[in-house]
């Protein structure tokens, strides 16, 4: 259960990392020397977010998508995880 219950604390950071890394993107282009990093971050949470951006619109062009993972995200680790 240890291990099931770093994955989630790993990926709540990396979806983390996302959201700011896709607000900072808007005023700043991110040097290419974290090209690798920047696309790993999104490689790892775009089919969990894409997934629910399927069934969620955007709200005044507000993706609330990742909310919704961080919601499903800490139930599920709650149940499993204690």
């Amino acid at each position: 259960m240890g291990f099931i219950c770093l994955l989630f604390s790993a990926y709540y950071v990396v979806l983390l990392a996302r959201i700011i890394l896709s607000w900072a993107t808007m005023a700043w282009s991110p040097p290419p020397s974290l090209a690798p990093a920047v696309r790993v971050i999104y490689d790892l949470t775009e089919p969990v977010l894409g997934l629910f951006r399927r069934y969620i619109p955007p709200i005044g062009g507000l993706d609330l998508s990742p909310l919704f993972v961080f919601i499903i995200l800490r139930v599920v680790s709650g149940a499993i995880c204690g």
